[in-house]
């Protein structure tokens, strides 16, 4: 059985970087962030339906994926991810966000600590905002009951952090 797992968390605490060292320590797939190609290729500034469209486009990649994957599938966001952005943007979330949140869950969820200096970049918007949003995705998760562990620490550390936290997924919420 497929076990997919999230990396999740606020802007740049290495999601990309974990999700990618994950796939190759494991020598699965990664659904790469599909929210950075959309949004260079969009011309203009993004909207609420903007980040609908993204989710939709990460729907989609993740599933493609899933069906050539072995037994693990890394997503590179997940729709918490989109939920939060779009509570912090506009005030909202678009119902489909939401039932996906709540219907389209993952084995293990891996929260990233907001513990790695920011790395600036005309995508990111909310570089003093990184513990606040933090705390968001610990409610989110802590609420909805969702098994997740925090990774924290540096490099390589925090690549093997993570890779015991999904080898030990339910026993732990702290890598």
């Amino acid at each position: 059985m497929l076990k997919r797992i999230a990396i999740t968390g606020p802007e740049s605490t290495g999601k990309s970087w974990l999700a990618a060292g994950l796939a190759a320590r494991y020598r699965e797939f990664r659904v790469t962030e599909q929210a950075r190609d959309y949004l260079n290729q969009l011309g203009r500034s993004y909207d609420f339906n903007d980040i609908l469209e993204i989710g939709r486009l990460q729907y989609r990649e993740e599933e493609r994926l899933a069906a050539l994957a072995g037994e693990w599938l890394f997503c590179d966001t997940d729709f918490l991810v989109l939920r939060i952005w779009s509570l912090v943007k506009y005030g909202r979330s678009h119902p489909w966000i939401d039932t996906m949140v709540a219907q389209h869950t993952y084995h293990h969820y891996l929260l990233c600590k907001p513990d790695l200096p920011w790395e600036d970049d005309p995508l990111r918007e909310h570089p003093h905002l990184r513990e606040q949003l933090f705390g968001m995705y610990l409610h989110e998760l802590d609420e909805r009951g969702l098994p997740y562990s925090v990774v924290s620490g540096y490099g390589d550390a925090r690549l093997m952090r993570a890779v015991n936290a999904i080898n030990h997924a339910g026993t732990d919420r702290t890598a």
